[in-house]
Order: C-alpha cells, then sequence, then structure tokens
C-alpha cells in the first residue's frame, strides 16, 4: 500500500470515527448545579422566611385534571394581550401568563398552519406559564400574600400590547394592597413591577419571587443528543444547562435535593427553561442578588424554575417596589443579542446552544446570519460561506494538493522500488522514506485538508440543527425548508411515480433520499475520481463505496448541510483539479490520475 493510501484511508477511518464518537459516544456535557447555601434568611432582629423543608418561599404549582386548552382558558377571567409579535392572555387567577403564541413562528411550512403556542394555562396539555408573587416574612401567613390561586382585579387597562401596560391589585383585608404593573415591548420581554403599599401600624417582610412552571416533561421534547432542552441558568458567569432527567433526580432525596436544587447568585444571572427553538427567562434587575431554584414535584409532576428575591422590610405607611423581567420568546440572535447589549442580561445569547465548538458555531452562524440579510436567501448564504471556508483554508489546501501532485509524478519510481524489494518491507519503506526526502514531499500533507473539514462540518451541523434563523428558511424548488432533510425520495423516482416518500418514522426513510443527497454522493465519488485506484482490491472495494455510504448516512440529515458539502466538494475538484494541472499531472476523471511521464512511456 502506498502512503498516500494509507493517508487518505488513515483520514477516512478518522473521519467516520469521529463522526461516530461525536454522534453516538460524546454528548455535550451537562453542567449540574452547583450546592448553595441554606435559603432560610435571618435579619438582625431574629425574622427568617420559611426554609424550603418547611414551606416554600415560592409555593408548590398544583395540576389539575386535564382539559382542553380552550376550556383550561375559560376557568378563569383574562385580559387579552395583542401585539405586533404576540397573541395570548393573562389569567386573573393568580396573575398568571399562561396563554401566549407567536405570530411571527408556525408550526409547518404549510398555510393555515397555526402559530406556534409557547404559554398554556393549568389543566390543558403541555401546561406551561409564569407567574409572580410575594413570600411572606416574619409575623405573615401565605394567606396574607398574593400567590398562585389569589383572585386579582384589574386596576388599570384593559388590553396588554406595546403601548398599554396593565395594573392589577389585590387588598388582603388586613392593611397590605399588593399591585403588579405588567409590561410588554414590541418583541418579547415583560417586565414586571411589583409593589406592595403597608397601611398597617406595623413593620412587614416580604420577598418577592418569580416562577415558570411545566407540567410534565414537553410532548415535542426532540430529546436529541446534541441539543440540551431543559433547565438553563446563567449564574455569576456559570451557564449550567440541566436536563428533565436530572431535575427529576432531584426529588428522589430530599438530603440532595436541598443541597442541589438551590444556587445563590450574587450580581448576575438568570434562569428558565428552554425548548429547541423557543425559552422563557426569568432574569432580575442587572447586579440584583437572588437564589435561583430548579425543582420537580413528583406529586403534581411539576418541573418548576423559580427566581427568589431578597427579603423587603416595609414601613407602616410606605410602599416598596420590585422589578425584574420575564422573557417568553423565540431564540432569535439578534433580539437576544439586543437584550444582552441594551438591558445588561449577562451572557444571554449562550441561552442559544452553541455546543463544544462554540468558538466556530458562533463565527460560523453570525457569517450566516449577516450574508442571509445581504442576499436574502439562507441557502444562497450557506453556499457563499462554502466559498469563503474554502477561500481560507486554500493555502493550506494548495500545498496539499501540489505534494499529491508531486506523489502522483514519483508514482513511476515507487512501482520500481516495490518491484527491487520484493517481499522486504522494511527495505522498501525505507527507500520509499529516502525518496520523499530527497524530492521534498510530505505524504501526510493531504490529510490536513480532511483533518479540518470535520469540526468545521460539525459546527456547520449544530448551527443548522440548533439555530432558530434556518428554521423554515427557504431555498429554491423543492427546498422549503433548509433545517429538515430533502423532502423529495427516490423510492418514487423524485416524485414522479404515483406514491408518497416514507414517513420519516419507517423503516424505509434511510433509503429514501432526495436529490441534494444523491448529487453529494455524485459529486463526492467525482472527487475520489481525481485519486489513483489502489491497486488492492479490499482498498478499491472501500473508495468505491465511499461515496454512496456518505450519501445514505447523510440522506436524512438538514438539507442546507447536504447542499454545503456538495458545493464544498465541487469547489474541492475544481480546486484540485486546477492545481493538479499546474503541476504536470494530467487527470483522467474516468479512470485514473496518470502522470504525463508515464503515458508517453507506455506509448509504442
Amino acid at each position: 500500500m502506498d502512503d498516500q493510501n494509507r493517508n487518505l484511508i488513515l483520514a477516512t477511518a478518522l473521519s467516520f470515527a469521529v463522526i461516530l464518537v461525536w454522534f453516538l459516544l460524546f454528548p455535550p456535557p451537562e453542567q449540574a448545579p452547583q450546592p448553595a447555601p441554606t435559603e432560610t434568611v435571618q435579619t438582625a432582629d431574629g425574622i427568617t422566611t420559611p426554609a424550603a423543608e418547611g414551606g416554600e418561599t415560592a409555593p408548590q404549582i398544583g395540576a389539575s385534571e386535564t382539559v382542553s386548552r380552550a376550556a383550561a382558558l375559560e376557568r378563569a377571567p383574562r385580559v387579552p394581550i395583542e401585539t405586533n409579535k404576540l397573541t395570548g392572555s393573562l389569567s386573573l387567577t393568580g396573575g398568571r401568563i399562561d396563554d401566549l403564541s407567536f405570530l411571527d413562528y408556525h408550526v409547518t411550512i404549510e398555510q393555515n398552519s397555526p402559530d406556534v403556542t409557547l404559554f398554556s394555562p393549568a389543566g390543558a396539555n403541555d401546561a406551561y406559564y409564569a407567574l409572580y408573587g410575594w413570600a411572606p416574612g416574619g409575623g405573615l401567613s401565605f394567606d396574607a400574600v398574593p400567590g398562585p390561586t389569589t383572585e386579582w382585579e384589574v386596576e388599570e387597562g384593559d388590553l396588554l400590547s406595546e403601548d398599554s401596560p396593565v395594573t392589577l391589585v389585590w387588598d388582603n383585608g388586613q392593611g397590605l394592597i399588593f399591585r403588579r404593573v405588567i409590561s410588554v415591548d414590541d418583541e418579547y420581554m415583560f417586565t414586571m413591577t411589583q409593589s406592595v403599599e403597608n397601611t398597617t401600624g406595623s413593620e412587614v417582610r416580604v420577598a418577592p419571587y418569580g416562577i415558570i412552571a411545566r407540567h410534565g416533561i414537553p410532548q415535542n421534547l426532540k430529546n436529541f443528543y446534541i441539543l440540551h432542552e431543559g433547565v438553563i441558568e446563567m449564574a455569576d458567569g456559570e451557564l449550567s444547562e440541566i436536563d428533565y432527567d436530572d431535575v427529576e433526580d432531584f426529588a428522589v432525596d430530599p438530603a440532595e435535593r436541598a443541597a442541589a436544587e438551590r444556587k445563590q447568585i450574587e450580581a448576575n444571572g438568570w434562569i428558565g427553561f428552554t425548548d429547541h427553538y423557543w425559552m422563557s427567562t426569568l432574569v432580575p434587575s442587572p447586579g440584583q442578588a437572588f437564589t435561583a431554584v430548579t425543582k420537580y414535584t413528583q406529586a403534581t409532576n411539576t418541573f418548576q424554575t423559580d427566581m427568589r428575591l431578597p427579603v423587603q422590610s416595609v414601613a407602616p405607611g410606605t410602599t416598596v417596589e420590585s422589578s425584574s423581567y420575564l422573557f417568553a420568546g423565540p431564540k432569535e440572535w439578534e433580539e437576544i443579542r439586543y437584550y444582552q447589549n441594551t438591558l445588561g442580561i449577562d451572557r444571554f445569547v449562550d441561552s442559544i446552544d452553541w455546543g463544544w465548538f462554540f468558538f466556530l458555531t458562533k463565527p460560523i452562524f453570525i457569517a450566516l446570519h449577516y450574508l442571509n440579510s445581504w442576499l436574502g436567501n439562507m441557502g444562497v448564504a450557506i453556499i457563499c460561506l462554502t466559498l469563503l471556508i474554502k477561500a481560507l483554508l486554500f493555502p493550506l489546501a494548495y500545498k496539499s494538493y501540489v505534494s499529491m501532485s508531486k506523489m502522483k509524478l514519483l508514482q513511476p519510481e515507487m512501482e520500481k522500488i516495490k518491484e527491487s524489494a520484493g517481499e522486504d518491507r522494511m527495505k522498501m519503506q525505507q527507500e520509499v522514506m529516502a525518496l520523499y526526502k530527497r524530492e521534498k514531499v510530505n505524504p501526510a500533507a493531504g490529510c490536513l485538508p480532511i483533518l479540518l473539514q470535520i469540526p468545521i462540518f460539525f459546527s456547520l451541523y449544530k448551527v443548522i440543527f440548533v439555530t432558530l434563523e434556518l428554521r423554515h428558511a427557504p431555498f429554491f424548488g423543492w427546498i422549503q425548508d433548509l433545517s429538515a432533510p430533502d423532502p423529495t425520495s427516490i423510492l418514487n423516482l423524485f416524485g414522479l411515480l404515483p406514491w408518497g416518500a416514507p414517513d420519516a418514522t419507517s423503516f424505509f426513510a434511510i433509503i429514501s433520499i432526495g436529490v441534494w443527497p444523491v448529487l453529494m454522493g455524485a459529486s463526492m465519488w467525482l472527487q475520489m475520481k481525481l485519486n489513483p485506484a489502489p491497486t488492492d482490491k479490499t482498498q478499491a472495494m472501500i473508495f468505491n463505496w465511499m461515496p454512496w455510504i456518505f450519501m445514505f448516512m447523510l440522506g436524512q440529515f438538514a438539507s442546507g448541510l447536504v447542499i454545503y458539502w456538495v458545493f464544498n466538494n465541487i469547489i474541492t475538484f475544481t480546486q484540485q483539479y486546477i492545481i493538479m494541472r499546474s503541476q504536470g499531472v494530467k487527470p483522467d476523471i474516468l479512470g485514473n490520475i496518470l502522470p504525463h511521464k508515464k503515458k508517453e512511456a507506455d506509448q509504442p
């Protein structure tokens, strides 16, 4: 086996190995929450807020029997929410934001597809909502403060929109009047301003909190290990991603639960739930210390994240106020980055799952984002990104292809060495290496472009799979969603036969490849034809089957990734062909690469 073939096989084997390791063995790491101090807060006068085990500072959310979403919405009086981006309502029972949908995003690419729904009320399937309240301090009971089932009244505003906030009020009948002013901007950020007015003759102590609750694991959970779905938390610069099954483990051992589920955040942080494309996040004012809580209640099958703010003293005749934010929307990079910069939300863009190769995924996404904004088509942006990546790697590719060309020109001398050495492999290796050294050829140079493509390929796959901007992004023709596989199928001759393609869950889906995967296999085969056919039959068989194996392996990948691969193959083929011609090697696409000298020697 000559060194070039050995290097190519080695690079190919390494590529397969890395793919298998990446997709099968090493999912992205999950950072478990760190132990935090006990939640009991004691002041100089001995007043304490309740410990977690004795009565939650933020009360548990209970689940009721499951009914239709429409029926669940009718259980409480409501205030409508209407903005340019959002539609829904907030419930006066608990003052919950529990009905929210996105006007700019739809479930599928079909016409008249329903809007994507984020929040749903308790009692409905996939109940998911946010609520706020006050925890009682010393001398107060939970009945004296607003909680999850408090019946609020509207004091001002009958519609929550960008231009009209809503003020809710609740009088506990014991001298405390609570108000909640809810406002929303023209995107997806709510501002919650809670206040308590003390008309009693003594000081009271209360602590504001916010809760996001989910009843059960989401039904549309992707459960794909390259994507995090579950609790996400930023605590003074440390990002934690906690899966739902890990949150469930908190409820197994009360001692472990008390140590693991609470984290004291000193200045900058946020906590909430993240889905594939959507997110809800509790965000205190920047610089505000708070306790972040993650928990699961088995009795009600409820996942819950809490933002618990410090206890506040309210003197007689005074009012105290607390403001915080609730982000409830799609993970649009530009908007999340805007909130990070304008509101000072620490590392908010890291709510997007950039993965291990964040140093590649972030610049790749940013390049795609701006190329798409200039070109108006994400598929064209992927092609332009391919050209940009190939241009950046061209100096290395040039050296590699020049080295490969020199090795091809040395092929006749290598054949002579092989014949003269006979069965003495040690002698053959020594003479071949001496030939390489004399001719200044690096046999490993051909592997470098392939090895560099591996992390770029993984990073682009991550970007296409994870980022919202690729969701339902059209290309041309039948590709109307670059984040989904090519919808055509070889099993019905790409739509010419009168039956549809197999369902994605079908056993035949793996062989139901579309036009672009076939183009990828063909372009890979064409590129490999620039390399000589190995003399060993086993090697030759591996090389012949490799493009078609990759074609089926990547056939169900996102079409945007396959389009990248096709154009990468075409550009690589063109570069290699031109460079080899410039080095005196004439590629024979239908056969092998035949050096001029060898062809001339073969002529009579």
